[in-house]
């Protein structure tokens, strides 16, 4: 079969994995004691600063959960003084819990949920954050991180989680929030970090973390590298295997000037798991009612063929920032990017829609398939600091962004591909059907696998311009503003031959030009406390994605239309910000309605017009820090009542079927989901932890026929200081092999996440 260029070398991931065991086993025991005592000598070197953007060296508690300030610069307060509700994911809590991925990290923040997908839309991180699609919100460093992907966290400090309409801190979408990923940057002290991972299901993960300073001790140079294989526990043949490596150097350290270059690839190779089909409610159904999925007995079984399923990624990211300081109060900084991410996989999803699971206990193995690429090109230039004016202190941040984006999107053609009537089970009609309680992933693939050059090429250009600002009226009253102009324009070209229901359009073309606006009103009773209210919008235009997802805009399938403007969405919040225990733990609560107007409905065949509306109404609670010096937990909980006010016609690619979904549950927005991380430090050297995560009822598609069951998952670890250098931490993930789906498709099929896992991972630090 063909492959494009995102194909990976097999030996490469091995080569890495090899290259990082040579130098941790450079670092044998007897070194390790002896750069113990050489660390007890120089004094203050067993404190490793890994603070995300302050690249002084200052001391800080690296180790609590807490977070005072983000690290964007559009944040111009503190979290306890920002109105908006911002949770951030701490380095300590991403490796207490073991995370190795955006998703594995996401899961201690309640309120956000994954969604699945296919061919049309991308495999990759699908967040919905408060019920709304998030696959576009993502910003690496305060630049937008695009592309489908399965991001990797070796190389991230942390990560910031702003909920609600954030269109005006980073232009198109935003609906339900935004994710930001903090990178790792060159540090003003010398370290080296590390450790390997040996776990259940042949887990094997390395990873390597180096800071050096040099002249003069005014420039540092990192190197992250990861190395990461595994199976997947609880799942037939699955498995998961990638490496990455991510330079960076930074001059001018200490003073008022600073340039930082950096690298960023990551490239994987799994074999993909779809997971398994929705049974219809009996053998006579013609459609879904209420049904979840159906593994046929076995929760191990997968449905794919090893013989042809692969998924291959590529990330490529490069960064050059210049950052000066123009007094004591004023900094302006630049930041040019260019990224390319790509994918290229054929993978199986096992569908029902010929009714094969009641009538004859089998499963159509369907083949979606995809090869992509995004390439992004963005300068963004930012002016920040603070200043007074008409006797108010104004805290502020304002800026220009110019980006262009561009996806080529393309398939296999896979033959035979054509939903068939599985009347055989094992390896029937050449390997398209198999059995649905004991499928064969090594069947006999006899069908075939082209390259198929035919898709879209879409490309955008953005431009904006902001400012935010936190003006002190007085010393218990802010006032938090920001304001963005946005011009987004997009044209697709494909050269996909049109089907019967879809009109033959060669170009497609939209522009929009859109403000966005938020306001917040904070009340300080005390120093150490907040009370806000705050108003925030958002706007989603057509073509958002730039190819990479499914964004609701129609005129991708060739519809007509009266009517394409961007998707208004806004968010009217109240909420309460206190440190307590002497400002060692942060607690928060809101409640807040989020309302998506003007939403791209189906109102009549083929005619789609902004006339819909979804709301959500929610309350949401955290608290992360230190109870006492021994005891730090991380915790949340988040109601979201969900509701499709105005939902349009029913169907698809504008063709009109039966039944309304006006009432219905927004997909992927379950009511309450719970999540508990805490750790106890019994001794200075030994320290138990562990998690509760639960996450309500979540229906796959806005029809309300299928669903993933609701599910509480428990998590545990220790972790014991060898030396002042070399930890020990064992960390079981869904400590009671709880079977569960982590991500709900609108059809077909849900993802089944992994079964009970053991991890113990060595670390050294010096």
């Amino acid at each position: 079969m063909s492959r494009t260029s995102t194909k990976t070398s097999a030996g490469s991931p091995r080569m890495l994995a090899s290259a990082i065991g040579v130098a941790l086993s450079a670092s044998s025991a007897a070194h390790l004691a002896q750069a113990a005592e050489d660390t007890e000598q120089k004094g203050g070197r067993n404190s490793i600063s890994l603070g995300a953007t302050s690249i002084t060296g200052q001391e800080q508690d690296d180790t609590s959960y807490q977070v005072e300030k983000a690290a964007s610069q559009k944040y111009t307060a503190p979290l306890v003084d920002t109105p908006r509700s911002v949770t951030v994911v701490p380095q300590q809590v991403l490796k207490d819990t073991a995370a190795t991925s955006l998703q594995d990290a996401l899961r201690t923040v309640p309120g956000i949920t994954f969604g699945a997908g296919e061919g049309g839309n991308p495999q990759g991180d699908r967040p919905f954050i408060r019920g709304f699609d998030a696959q576009g919100d993502t910003y690496l460093d305060g630049v937008r991180d695009t592309g489908g992907q399965s991001r990797e966290i070796f190389d991230i400090e942390s990560i910031e989680v702003s909920k609600g309409p954030n269109s005006s801190f980073g232009g198109r979408g935003s609906a339900g929030g935004s994710l930001n990923l903090v990178s790792k940057t060159p540090q003003a002290r010398d370290f080296t970090n590390g450790g390997f991972t040996y776990g259940s299901d042949q887990t094997r993960r390395y990873v390597l973390d180096v800071n050096r300073q040099f002249l003069d001790d005014s420039a540092a140079f990192r190197l992250n590298l990861m190395s990461h294989e595994q199976n997947v526990a609880g799942r037939d043949a699955v498995n998961y295997d990638r490496w990455g490596v991510a330079p960076s150097l930074t001059f001018g350290l200490g003073t008022p000037t600073r340039v930082n270059l950096s690298y960023y690839h990551l490239e994987s190779d799994d074999l993909p798991d779809s997971g398994i089909p929705y049974g219809y409610g009996s053998a006579t159904a013609t459609a879904h009612v209420h049904d979840k999925p159906n593994d046929g007995g076995d929760s191990d079984n997968f449905y794919g063929l090893k013989g042809r399923d692969f998924r291959k990624t590529r990330a490529d990211i490069s960064t050059f920032s210049i950052e000066h300081d123009l007094n004591d109060n004023m900094t302006l900084k630049n930041t040019l990017r260019h990224g390319s991410t790509g994918q290229d996989y054929v993978l199986t999803q096992p569908d029902d829609s010929k009714l094969n699971v009641n009538k004859f206990g089998t499963v159509w193995r369907r083949a979606n398939s995809r090869v992509s690429t995004t390439t992004t090109t963005t300068n963004q230039t930012d002016l920040f600091g603070s200043f007074q004016a008409l006797g108010f202190k104004n805290t502020y941040s304002t800026g220009l962004e110019f980006t262009g984006e561009e996806t080529r999107v393309s398939s296999y053609t896979v033959s035979p591909n054509a939903n068939p009537i599985c009347t055989v089970a094992k390896g029937g009609l050449g390997g398209q059907c198999t059995s649905l309680s004991n499928p064969n992933p090594d069947d006999a693939w006899t069908g075939s696998v082209a390259r198929n050059y035919n898709g879209t090429n879409t490309k955008a250009t953005s431009r904006a311009a902001y400012v935010f600002d936190t003006i002190e009226l007085d010393p218990k009253w802010l006032l938090n503003v920001g304001l963005r102009y946005d011009t987004f324009d997009t044209e697709a070209n494909t050269n996909a031959v049109p089907t019967a229901t879809v009109k033959a359009r060669s170009k497609i073309k939209d522009d929009s030009q859109f403000f966005n606006w938020q306001a917040g009103l904070v009340w300080k009773p005390l120093e150490n406390g907040s009370i806000y209210a705050s108003y925030a919008t958002s706007a989603t235009p057509p073509g958002g994605l730039v190819g990479e997802g499914s964004d609701g805009n129609p005129l991708s399938a060739g519809a007509a239309t009266s009517d394409l403007q961007p998707e208004e969405t806004v968010n009217y919040e109240l909420g309460t910000k206190w440190d307590l225990f002497h400002d060692r733990l942060s607690l928060t609560a809101a409640v807040f309605r989020t309302e998506k107007k003007n939403t791209r409905i189906l109102v009549d065949a083929l005619t789609y017009q902004n006339a819909g509306e979804s709301r959500v109404d929610g309350l949401e609670l955290s608290a992360s820090g230190k109870i006492t010096e021994q005891w730090q937990v991380f915790a949340g909980y988040s109601y979201l009542d969900s509701e499709l006010v105005k939902a349009g016609r029913n169907g698809r690619n504008g063709v009109i079927s039966a039944g309304s979904n006006e009432g219905n549950q927004m997909p992927n927005t379950p009511k309450n989901t719970f999540s508990l991380w805490t750790t106890y430090a019994l001794t200075p050297k030994f320290t138990v932890g562990g998690g509760a995560f639960y996450v309500d009822q979540v229906y796959g598609d806005v029809g309300n026929t299928v669903y993933v069951p609701s599910y509480t998952r428990y998590d545990a670890m220790a972790s014991y200081k060898l030396t002042k250098n070399v930890d020990l931490q064992l960390n079981v993930q869904n400590l009671t092999d709880k079977v569960y789906y982590d991500k709900a498709y609108s059809a077909h099929f849900a993802n089944q996440a992994a079964g009970r896992t053991a991890l113990l991972t060595t670390s050294f630090h010096f």
